[in-house]
């Protein structure tokens, strides 16, 4: 369910309201006052595979719990296209130069309502990272266990890309940790 609680354009509150879409009854959140609709459409979200002197490198974010570390990630800004975008992300989270970037998938990510277009990024300058992180860790590739959803499986089809068979991380394994990180 979308945070949208009441209308933009007339205050309104949101109800779920049926009208026929595209050949069909389609229930959304809408406004029955002014007739505006809220899409809810999936977000655009850039992640980049961070590959520096040979290694991955993963990050841990200040608002996240416990130590877990991730891809660096980030939303597009308007007027830039996904290149543009997570070199911008590479370089403002961690103050890395991409020096190379190639595709490796668009990836569905529904419990956060965002599809996630995946780079493997080369980068090099020194690192430094923004306030936004926390701390980060330098990996073999073939050292990096994924998550089994979202950016994780990115990673493993990069992972796969070199040659390398991915190990996806339990979710029981993943909760206990979660579970002890935040003792």
């Amino acid at each position: 369910m979308s945070s949208f609680r009441f209308c933009p354009m007339c205050a309104t509150e949101l109800a779920l309201i049926a009208k026929e879409e595209d050949g069909g009854m389609v229930e959304r959140l809408r406004c029955a006052a002014c007739d505006w609709t809220h899409w809810n459409n999936p977000t655009p979200v850039l992640a980049g595979i961070v590959e520096y002197q040979g290694q991955i490198l993963l990050a841990r974010n200040a608002a996240w719990p416990g130590r877990r570390f991730a891809l660096i990630t980030g939303f597009m800004e308007a007027g830039e296209t996904p290149e543009e975008g997570i070199a911008r992300e590479i370089a403002e989270e961690t103050n890395l130069h991409t020096t190379a970037l190639k595709l490796v998938g668009v990836y569905d990510f529904q419990r956060m309502n965002q599809v996630i277009i995946a780079y493997h990024a080369k980068a090099e300058g020194e690192i430094r990272l923004s306030p936004e992180l926390v701390e980060y860790k330098l990996y073999a590739p073939s050292d990096v266990i994924c998550w089994p959803a979202g950016t994780g499986y990115a990673m493993a089809d990069w992972q796969r890309s070199v040659g390398i068979e991915p190990r996806f991380m339990e979710w029981a394994q993943r909760e206990a940790l979660t579970q002890e990180e935040e003792k």
